[in-house]
């Protein structure tokens, strides 16, 4: 049975559900997708055959879907522990549903997020409107839209995927507490626009110049070429096939052609190194990670980066690419998991720490002052090294400060009063 029917019954479609004047413009993104300038096809099935985008898809997703996800709340300190009793908890941190790991609901979720501009899942909820599962929905079957009132509301296009054994066909409506939509940027807020879409003359020519290469050494990476002959020939067609099958193809590289009656062969194509192929597919690689704001070198282009930066290019990465995303994340989910009076006592957040840490060297001098300076101790560096706590008895958890220094308004009481003394001592001689 299909997810809508095994968890939870869904809602017949409303009978005031029709398209009202203020309508989600943004939410009929796919009308984007189509025929390139270049004349390829760029949806998000070409697309991923496209080596740099594969790779950028999967980074990102496997960055976000990898980072440790956690619920915590606020004590009454003020400070913050994490909710281990919570039943989101769960959920997030280990399984969404009986399917799904926390690690693949995330990952197939932000694929969807980048290739598409918008991910959503069905939130089933049981009796008490405590969340016990959450399903990833496909965003190419998902329409948002409004009603006669203005009030937004969701359209599921079901099909024989989501329902291989019952023939369930149909839309389903889901009304907006039930559907966890995590949006891009979009025009309107409220839907988000896909990636590729918007930039889908880049990804074509990067489509058109793979396509040009591999046609080029399945020709013998050779130009294509005339057969020229002194006469008429009855059958021409009968000759070129007999070329082809003989000379055409990587298969056939090196073999000796013997032409009869005058043949000649003349080439009319131009090189790859005439037409900067190489330069081509260079320079889409980077205009490629340039859309998904992904580092050159982590997509294997190593020409502009060395030790001394790529260290910087990494932190880069996590401030202005993953940050963003995983803002989106922390906020979607917390908007639409978290009841009204839990949305003042829990969050969420992802922990970036692993991935902002320095080398070996580093790390150990920065602990070293905040170990120092006492704001932290023994214990809250062994649990950042994802070591065992020393105990309590043998100091783990003291925080301590350098004895030499001193508050500067007690100095100036100590110099007051040694001043003091000195004069009176003068008085008494």
């Amino acid at each position: 049975m299909s997810i809508f029917n095994r968890i939870f019954q869904a809602r017949d479609k409303p009978e005031d559900m029709r398209r009202a004047q203020d309508t989600l413009g943004g939410s009929r993104f796919s009308f984007f997708f189509g025929s390139s300038t270049s004349g390829k096809p760029v949806n998000e099935r070409t697309a991923m055959q496209m080596t740099a985008v594969y790779s950028c898809v999967r980074i990102l997703s496997e960055a976000v879907a990898g980072l440790p996800l956690h619920v915590y709340r606020y004590t009454e300190k003020g400070s913050k522990e994490k909710a281990f009793n919570h039943p989101l908890y769960h959920l997030l941190h280990d399984e969404p549903n009986p399917e799904m790991t926390s690690f693949n609901f995330r990952e197939t979720l932000m694929g969807h997020l980048l290739l598409y501009g918008n991910a959503y899942a069905q939130i089933i909820r049981n009796g008490r409107g405590e969340v016990i599962g959450l399903y990833p929905l496909m965003p190419s079957k998902m329409t948002v839209d409004r009603d006669s009132r203005g009030q937004l509301y969701y359209l599921y296009t079901r099909g024989s995927d989501d329902s291989p054994t019952e023939d369930e066909n149909g839309q389903v409506y889901l009304p907006p507490e039930q559907v966890l939509h995590i949006p891009g940027l979009g025009y309107d807020g409220i839907v988000g626009y896909s990636p590729l879409a918007m930039a889908k003359n880049a990804v074509g020519l990067a489509i058109a110049t793979e396509e040009y290469g591999a046609k080029f050494f399945a020709n013998d990476a050779a130009p294509g070429g005339v057969l020229e002959h002194p006469g008429v020939l009855k059958n021409p067609d009968k000759v070129r096939e007999s070329w082809n099958k003989l000379f055409r193809g990587s298969a056939n590289s090196h073999q000796i052609a013997v032409l009869e009656e005058g043949l000649k062969y003349q080439p009319i194509g131009i090189s790859p190194e005439q037409a900067q192929f190489l330069e081509t597919r260079k320079f889409q690689i980077n205009e490629i990670a340039r859309i998904f704001r992904v580092p050159p070198h982590m997509v294997g282009d190593l020409e502009k980066s060395s030790f001394s930066n790529i260290e910087q290019q990494s932190l880069e990465f996590v401030k202005y690419t993953l940050e963003p995303w995983l803002m989106r994340w922390e906020q979607g989910m917390a908007r639409r998991l978290f009841t009204d009076s839990e949305k003042k006592e829990y969050f969420i957040r992802f922990n970036v720490e692993g991935l902002l840490r320095g080398d070996y060297e580093s790390r150990m001098n920065g602990y070293a002052v905040a170990r120092q300076n006492g704001w932290m101790s023994a214990n809250d560096i062994r649990e950042l090294e994802n070591l065992d706590h020393i105990p309590a008895e043998l100091g783990g958890d003291l925080y301590l400060v350098n004895g030499a220094m001193t508050k500067l308004s007690d100095a100036g009481a100590f110099a007051k009063k040694g001043q003091g003394n000195k004069t009176e001592t003068e008085g008494n001689k």
